[in-house]
């Protein structure tokens, strides 16, 4: 396994991304149409927060309906703004952090996935899911 592998060669380089002004209806149809749980929220160039589908879920109830239906019921969608929903406060990396400092990262907090930045804009998402399929494909 290489040591100093940037987190650049295991990220997603064309990331998905929602702005303040979209709704959650278009977030969750992000979400099912590209079979991702991750977008980064962006304000102009700026990483203002991070809306999983676990957000969704959460203030939806959706939890309790079985994830391949693809009918949920979306009123509540309307009483929440995506600024509300979303986490704010976020961990970022840089695109030369090392897989191990994601890692490590990743394991001690509550949440999977990163933004990754240069120069404060950003180039990539790395998520969990990233990580184990580079552990696999070591083995």
């Amino acid at each position: 396994m290489k040591k100093r592998m940037p987190v650049s060669t295991i990220m997603t380089k064309n990331v998905i991304t929602l702005n303040l002004s979209d709704n959650l209806e278009t977030a969750e149809s992000l979400f099912k149409s590209n079979h991702i749980r991750h977008i980064p929220v962006v304000s102009g160039d700026q990483v203002t927060g991070m809306l999983s589908y676990t957000d969704l879920l959460r203030i939806s109830f959706a939890d309790a309906v079985d994830e391949n239906e693809q009918e949920v019921d979306t009123v509540v969608y309307n009483m929440f703004t995506i600024e509300q929903v979303m986490a704010k406060n976020l961990v970022s990396v840089d695109a030369n952090t090392t897989i191990k400092e994601v890692a490590e990262i990743l394991s001690k907090k509550e949440f999977h996935a990163l933004p990754v930045l240069e120069n404060n804009k950003l180039v990539g998402i790395v998520t969990t899911k990233d990580l184990i399929n580079y552990l696999l494909e070591q083995f």
